[in-house]
């Protein structure tokens, strides 16, 4: 099962039993970012979307595929 971005922190953070603000002050990030996260917007800084997901033990990155 694929998930976004998205819908991964939401899950997460409903799991953990968090509210949005409790998890803006735990990963150092604005209320609003974590409402844009969670509604899919397209256009986040990566930087702070891995301070969000640093609090599940996850990150977004670059996978080098190789070619054979």
């Amino acid at each position: 099962m694929n998930l976004s971005i998205a819908d991964f922190v939401k899950q997460k953070r409903k799991r953990l039993k968090i509210t949005q603000p409790e998890l803006a002050e735990r990963a150092g990030v604005g209320l609003r970012f974590v409402r844009e996260l969670e509604q899919g917007k397209p256009t986040l800084r990566l930087d702070k979307v891995n301070q969000v997901l640093a609090l599940f033990g996850s990150e977004v990155g670059v996978i080098d595929k190789i070619e054979i």
